[in-house]
């Protein structure tokens, strides 16, 4: 399956799946047809089924990699069509105890049905109750109640994954799954609620799904009663790190609409991309795509080899990834000038893309904040930076052709002991200060990023718990912002160090450049680099520009073309 060569140029004028065809759907809020045509002929939805039940889902890092095509093109398409599936989907084919259950999902998504998740979000209203669904027992049945909304494809879905509340307890056992085929459900007792629009994926579809006394069979029920919380926290653990990974698609495209633009436009007598403070600019925020990338790539990979800790790595990477995209983002925007406001136009797609990205953050709510997920495993990061040992899951995680075990949920997790990416960190560092003293820079920010990741493991080790807290500290939501910046270090290390044989990672200009980044968010007020930096980066764009290679780490081959 190339879905590069089947989108073709999106620059190119005519294409009938180009940004100009995308635009002037978003325009009209409606979903873009051409598009889904496109992914129905390849049979997309087989991207969400795992290769036992008949689809093509293999590894997360491999999964972000295949269908980042359809993000740089149009991310409301690629929610549209089937991510919701996917994020649904993952909760069935982690409870591995229903084979008739999930050969028959596989079966529907395959023939190209869609599916929705729906939850209650208690916490977005004053009044928690009145979004809050419930399945009661009744016989042979479940009853259900409750409303759901903020739901993407609830009017396009056959089926649905619902979270429901199934005992009246606040423990972890009070909710259960359940995998409800809507197409068979009374009409009375079903409704979807009209569309929501949205300032951004206006082409997507989000509403809500109302459930009044309900029945639906007891066979529905995803796993055992009461471990809902336990396998959508898992599900939400690697669907958001899926989504996160595909966003880096959009700031691919943006970073290449603007790379297009400064080459072509010109202001006093030269072209813009000759302007110091343009080149540094896109020369910054292609370090933050790779920076991000390789965040993502770590995290991915340690849903599979490191299942114990992936969840506090998975809410680093989508706390700081939107961060590190948004802070991009909005310095492209300033060299794209009030062309950022054009709805119309060979730049247009930059606008589309910067309303998309924040609306990216309602495929798939978190109701418990990133900060407080990293803040609880801050504790066995101090404990590992106290007691360092080695871990050889933590190298293989770098190394690109490492086999990688299948996603799986365990139902019984114990705390995880030590931090086994951020244990790397402190030795690769004094190993980079001894390896550069002929580069000032590099040793330097090695030696100021030690002095963090140790104030940052005094800090944890002296405080009391709930000084850790974010929702009773202020400090605590810092911490962990501090923690996942050095997690992002840390990926950018152990890629750099395991992928020499790569043209950008076999020199030292972008590790410079992308930690200096990384360090000026921990120390505010760092100078910039060198400008020989920036123009090396700059360079490295345009190989891959005029190569027609993806500006991502994967340095896939992406059809489109610079101006002549």
């Amino acid at each position: 399956m190339d879905l590069e060569t089947e989108f073709g140029d999106p620059y190119l004028p005519g294409n009938p799946l180009g940004h100009n065809a995308i635009i002037e759907a978003d325009e009209r809020g409606e979903v873009f047809e051409a598009g889904e045509e496109l992914l129905d002929c390849l049979s997309l939805n087989a991207e969400f089924v795992p290769p036992r039940l008949g689809g093509r889902l293999g590894t997360a890092d491999e999964f972000i990699r295949r269908l980042r095509p359809v993000f740089r093109r149009d991310a409301a398409l690629g929610i549209g069509y089937g991510v919701p599936t996917l994020l649904a989907s993952l909760n069935v084919w982690l409870a591995t105890d229903n084979a008739q259950q999930q050969n028959a999902l596989a079966e529907r998504i395959l023939g190209g049905s869609k599916v929705c998740l729906a939850h209650g979000s208690p916490g977005m209203y004053p009044d928690p109750a009145a979004l809050e669904l419930t399945a009661r027992e009744r016989g042979d049945r479940y009853v259900l109640d409750g409303h759901a909304g903020l739901v993407f494809n609830s009017d396009r879905a056959d089926s649905a994954v619902v979270i429901a509340r199934t005992a009246y307890t606040q423990n972890q056992r009070s909710r259960s799954l359940l995998l409800v085929d809507l197409t068979a459900l009374p009409d009375e007792s079903r409704r979807r609620s009209p569309r929501v629009r949205t300032l951004g994926l206006r082409d997507c579809h989000l509403g809500g799904l109302e459930f009044s006394m309900c029945p639906v069979p007891r066979d529905s029920l995803i796993g055992w009663s009461g471990t809902g919380a336990s396998l959508s926290c898992r599900a939400s653990e690697i669907g958001g790190c899926l989504t996160t990974g595909l966003s880096l698609g959009m700031l691919d495209a943006s970073l290449f609409t603007v790379l297009r633009f400064a080459l072509h436009r010109r202001l006093y007598g030269r072209a813009v991309s000759d302007m110091p403070h343009a080149k540094a600019t896109i020369a910054g925020a292609f370090a933050d795509l790779l920076v991000a990338d390789c965040l993502v790539t770590t995290a991915a990979r340690a849903l599979h080899l490191l299942p114990g800790h992936s969840r506090a790595y998975a809410a680093a990477t989508r706390y700081l990834v939107p961060l590190l995209i948004e802070n991009a983002m909005n310095e492209l925007s300033v060299v794209l000038g009030a062309r950022y406001y054009l709805r119309e136009g060979e730049h247009a797609i930059f606008g589309k893309h910067f309303r998309d990205l924040p609306s990216l953050s309602l495929v798939y709510p978190d109701h418990t904040p990133y900060e407080i997920t990293i803040a609880a495993h801050l504790p066995a990061f101090a404990h590992a930076q106290r007691h360092p040992s080695s871990s050889t899951e933590s190298m293989s995680i770098f190394t690109p052709d490492t086999t990688l075990p299948p996603l799986e949920h365990n139902p019984h997790p114990t705390r995880a002991q030590g931090d086994p990416l951020l244990a790397c960190l402190e030795p690769w560092l004094d190993e980079l200060r001894g390896e550069t003293r002929t580069t000032t820079d590099l040793s330097t920010i090695a030696t100021l990023l030690l002095t963090e990741l140790d104030h940052l493991a005094t800090h944890v080790s002296r405080a009391h718990v709930w000084q850790l807290d974010p929702a009773n500290h202020t400090d605590g939501g810092t911490l962990s912002e501090r923690y996942a910046i050095l997690l992002a270090a840390t990926a950018c290390l152990g890629i750099w160090r395991h992928n020499r044989d790569r043209r950008v990672l076999a020199g030292s200009a972008w590790i410079r450049v992308a930690l200096r980044r990384l360090l000026s968010r921990l120390m505010p007020g760092t100078p910039p680099g060198a400008s020989e930096l920036d123009d090396e980066l700059f360079s490295e764009l345009l190989t891959r520009a005029a190569e027609e290679t993806s500006f991502c780490l994967d340095e896939d081959p992406v059809r489109r073309t610079l101006p002549r």
